[in-house]
């Protein structure tokens, strides 16, 4: 067998890239490219007021993923299959999970300056992420209704009426 060795020190002499400008925010040193030592300074304002922003997103999810939900519900049928169960279920489940962790989805949201409990910080934002949990909470019992899984007719109810005593 034969060593083959590559020499790739030939080829930086000759390269056409070797005159090419550094990208834009970058310098050229001797080993390597480097990120200047210029710091951009961002005030703890614009910081908390992106902050805000991305805590109204979080508190806004659970209505933006009520279409796709929906659609679900929709292509799982009205008959009682275990697919259409599963569906439903989750889609019960996971507004009492999002309530019950509340606190720490809004945690690393909440803003620099005050020093506050976790109660009273975004309440705004935690009062719409509830709602739209509980929007999520209202479409799937909708469809409990539709499915024939809730007991909302008389006739569900026939086993615990009683009937008064018939005398001759």
């Amino acid at each position: 067998m034969s060593q083959t060795t590559l020499d790739y020190s030939s080829l930086e002499s000759s390269s056409k890239w070797k005159n090419l400008p550094p990208p834009p925010g970058f310098t050229k040193s001797s080993s390597s490219l480097r990120i200047p030592a210029k710091k951009s300074t961002v005030s703890t304002e614009s910081y908390d007021a992106l902050k805000d922003k991305r805590a109204w997103d979080v508190a806004i999810a659970p209505a933006k993923s009520l279409p796709m939900q929906a659609f679900m519900l929709y292509m799982s049928g009205g008959g009682v299959q275990i697919f259409s169960i599963g569906i439903v279920f989750m889609l019960l489940l996971s507004p009492f999970k999002n309530v019950a962790g509340l606190n720490e989805a809004f945690a690393q949201y909440a803003p620099t300056n005050k020093k506050a409990d976790s109660l009273t910080t975004l309440p705004l934002q935690k009062i719409v992420y509830i709602l739209c949990n509980l929007l999520t909470l209202g479409v799937g019992l909708w469809k409990c209704r539709s499915m024939g899984l809730l007991p909302t007719g008389t006739g569900d109810w026939l086993a615990f009426e009683t009937r008064g005593v018939v005398r001759p």
